[in-house]
């Protein structure tokens, strides 16, 4: 598992690598000229946040002869593409994958100029993606005597990547991933958090030397273990600067000193720095937890995200006789979220208000005799106007209600209420409203998905995971109330559960507080449930039973993303798909 940093706020513009799909190309062709070579064989992998979400690989009718060079180097022949698909039925599917996404691809003008050409061969518009080249992003971040070659095939060895080159497509793309990943957890922590800032770094990638204070300074990394974990840099006055983890952390702090670091905000950093810290873990679930828990604790001023570490919203019923929704930063019972800013969890709230029969109104209603006057919103029939008098208090508990249920995970009328208003203006063809209905409806199933999952890992007890090394061994994690409470390894040949039960008796004691999260801060919450639920994770203990609402927003989790994928298509209405029954 890759390692993961705080929600950005709503200040800090770019796009956060962890949301962004890289969708990794590449091609095997008849020869090096896309105006007179074709496409033989497709490799594509979709990866987002670390984890790959989709790949697709097909040999291409060409409708030409191999020439016999090719067929030496691919192993690609004539009569292989015999009944293979002809690229005008292979490119939709490429083009669709694209959309939304960046293309990466090695020495990336290749592949692109392929791709372009055959959308013009066949009349279908190139999306144009943002395009990243490994080639050139490896040549920005490393140093020719560090790696004299950018060869795929060079690079692969010198991370050493468990997926060799070898002139096919799939396995070339699969290589391209390892190779990115290596090369994004080089700049993950050296000021590189959004992909406009990736791109950039791309473009402007003219060799730099190493600073003087650079130089004089790299001997801080010669105790630093390669071990994985976290590092702390801090300054004369022994401030932490700057929080970071990596798998490796010597290479991680080593590359700092190094020409391959040219931000000028990271080498201000390194300028201040007088030492370095470091706490070896486990695994790299365990050094990203330690990371939120240090960045919330020092604030680093060189941690882009470390203004409000760990600071969620959540929308809420206020305490009175007629309850209205609120935006707050401290949950209490009822409230829906977390979200990561205020605008979020406010527009949540608005899409919650078609669907649930709250006050919109801000003032506070008496229980006892209200003499307010009706607003525009009862004349409009949407507001039955309790600040006049003319709802009681028990007719209006019933709205509540719905909005406990809803959170709750005990029921999905609103939202089935919401998509019905989607397909009715769709049928009317007012099909902008109904993509606007659409998103709102999509950021509020979202929301009480999400409440409902990362509340439900925050009610049990402890749970114990066990996460495959990827060398025959086992990463472990005990979790208690939405906290890592301790964290170890099985290494291949040692028997796993006297481990667990070893890190069970000796985990973190956590008491639960009030609200639903128990206390525990929602981004480290959001971090262990991905833990979980990717990766291969194998649940070992769960202290009760680890359920979700049977009638919450979980049935509704495909139809949102698809909705939230259309959302960013220009044009696109509702998904097609039907809606949770």
């Amino acid at each position: 598992m890759t390692s993961c940093s705080p929600q950005l706020t709503l200040d800090e513009l770019g796009t956060p690598l962890r949301d962004v799909t890289f969708c990794v190309v590449d091609l095997e062709t008849t020869g090096g000229s896309h105006r007179a070579d074709v496409i033989t064989e497709v490799g594509l992998v979709s990866v987002r946040g670390g984890v790959p979400v989709g790949e697709l690989s097909t040999l291409v009718d060409a409708g030409v002869r191999i020439p016999a060079d090719v067929t030496r180097l691919t192993g690609i022949s004539t009569a292989m593409l015999a009944g293979a698909p002809p690229l005008g039925a292979v490119l939709p599917t490429v083009l669709d994958r694209l959309r939304g996404a960046v293309l990466v691809a090695h020495n990336a003008p290749f592949d692109t100029g392929f791709l372009r050409a055959a959308c013009g061969r066949h009349e279908r518009p190139w999306p144009a993606p943002p395009v990243l080249c490994t080639a050139r992003l490896a040549r920005a971040v490393l140093s020719r005597s560090e790696c004299p070659s950018v060869r795929l095939g060079a690079l692969a060895a010198h991370f050493g990547c468990r997926t060799t080159p070898d002139h096919r497509a799939l396995t070339d793309a699969r290589a391209t991933v390892e190779v990115l990943h290596h090369l994004l957890e080089r700049i993950g922590n050296l000021g590189v958090q959004s992909l406009e800032e990736l791109l950039q770094l791309v473009k402007d990638r003219s060799p730099h030397r190493p600073t003087t204070a650079q130089r004089r300074r790299r001997h801080l990394a010669d105790a630093v273990p390669s071990v994985p974990g976290v590092y702390l840099f801090r300054g004369g006055n022994d401030e932490v600067l700057y929080v970071g983890t990596s798998g490796d952390l010597r290479r991680r702090v080593r590359s700092y000193f190094t020409a391959g670091e040219r931000r000028r905000r990271v080498r201000d950093m390194v300028a201040l720095a007088e030492r370095v810290d470091t706490v070896e873990c486990a695994h790299a679930l365990e050094a990203s937890v330690r990371e939120l828990r240090l960045i919330a604790a020092h604030r680093p001023r060189y941690n882009r995200r470390s203004r409000n570490p760990g600071r969620a919203w959540w929308v809420v019923p206020t305490a009175e006789a007629f309850p209205r929704l609120s935006v707050v930063s401290t949950p209490r019972e009822g409230a829906l979220g977390p979200f990561g800013s205020r605008r979020a969890a406010t527009d949540v709230l608005d899409a919650a208000l078609d669907a649930v029969p709250l006050r919109r109104c801000t003032i506070r209603i008496p229980a006892r005799n209200p003499s307010g006057t009706p607003c525009a919103l009862h004349e409009l029939g949407r507001c039955a106007a309790p600040c006049a008098g003319l709802q009681p208090a028990e007719e209006y508990a019933p709205a509540v209600e719905t909005w406990h249920a809803l959170v709750r995970g005990h029921s999905d009328a609103p939202l089935q209420e919401l998509a019905a208003g989607v397909e009715e203006r769709s049928a009317d063809g007012r099909y902008e409203a109904a993509a606007r209905a659409r998103d709102r409806l999509a950021a509020l199933a979202s929301g009480v998905d999400r409440a409902g999952t990362l509340a439900g890992l925050a009610a049990l007890e402890e749970v114990v995971g066990a996460r495959p090394d990827g060398r025959g061994g086992w990463e472990l994690a005990v979790l208690r109330h939405g906290r890592l409470a301790a964290a170890g390894c099985a290494p291949r040949g040692t028997r796993p559960m006297p481990v667990v039960e070893s890190l069970r008796a000796g985990a973190q004691t956590v008491l639960p507080e009030p609200g639903p999260l128990r206390g525990a801060p929602a981004e480290e919450v959001r971090l262990l449930y991905r833990w979980l639920t990717e990766g291969g994770t194998r649940l070992v203990y769960s202290t009760p039973s680890w359920a979700e609402p049977a009638h919450g927003a979980g049935p509704w989790r495909a139809w949102s993303e698809r909705a939230h994928e259309a959302g960013h298509r220009t044009g696109e209405h509702a998904p097609d798909e039907a809606r949770p029954a």
